[in-house]
């Protein structure tokens, strides 16, 4: 919830918390928890531009779109990077890890794991 402050300046409750998804351990030695909540329809976010680069609304149907997700090689890994294709950007895991997390669990109903897809190199500091 701090984050979600710090970050893009959203106020929520802990009762606006619907669930958590599976924590991701980065190439970085961080672990990322994804905390799923509910904010409104009408919510403005104010991006803190010393913490998001950009930020954007993704229609559900968008997380759907054909070609999601990609697996990709990563030399030295024995362990596929996961991209998303979303508003015309490739994203590439963690994010994309939570996105398609996200799109499994809440649309499809299914339990999908995500935690042992790869990072790209440039993810890794």
């Amino acid at each position: 919830m701090r984050e979600l402050r710090e970050e893009v300046g959203l106020e929520c409750n802990a009762d606006r918390v619907l669930g958590l998804l599976d924590d991701y351990p980065t190439r970085s030695g961080f672990r990322i928890t994804p905390v799923v909540v509910w904010a409104g329809a009408d919510v403005v976010l104010t991006p803190n531009p010393n913490e998001v680069a950009e930020a954007h609304r993704v229609p559900i149907a968008g997380l759907d779109a054909p070609g999601i997700p990609k697996l990709l090689d990563l030399e030295g890994s024995d362990r596929p990077v996961l991209s998303v294709r979303i508003l015309g950007k490739d994203i590439f895991a963690p994010t994309a890890a939570v996105i398609f997390q996200f799109r499994e669990v809440a649309v499809h109903g299914r339990n999908t794991r995500v935690a042992h897809y790869d990072q790209p190199r440039f993810a890794w500091r």
